[in-house]
């Protein structure tokens, strides 16, 4: 059974300044790029467990997957069977805040 998954209100704000910053270079890298973040986002559906636990937080249902320089940072619900997108997070920043 596939996980629902949901990309929370900062998730959704943070893929927006994302593409804005990259579609003032190339717009047209912005929509692919953007797209591919989804993409990576939403392949957690069927693969939950796929991202690794963020080692700063050492908690098992806080994970994420690496997209170039970005972590995607997930909570990982499964007895509800979902998964809640949280950050899009540039690795440059440090630590994820969500």
């Amino acid at each position: 059974m596939d996980f629902k998954v949901t990309f929370m209100s900062r998730a959704v704000r943070d893929l927006e300044k994302i593409t804005a910053w990259v579609a003032k270079e190339d717009p047209e890298a912005a929509e692919r790029f953007g797209n591919e973040l989804i993409k990576d986002a939403l392949s957690l559906a069927r693969f939950p467990e796929m991202g690794r636990i963020v080692p700063e937080f050492a908690d098992p249902t806080i994970r994420e997957i690496i997209h170039g320089r970005y972590r995607i940072v997930y909570r990982l619900k499964k007895a509800l069977i979902r998964i809640h997108i949280l950050p899009f997070w540039h690795a440059s920043r440090g630590t994820p805040l969500f």
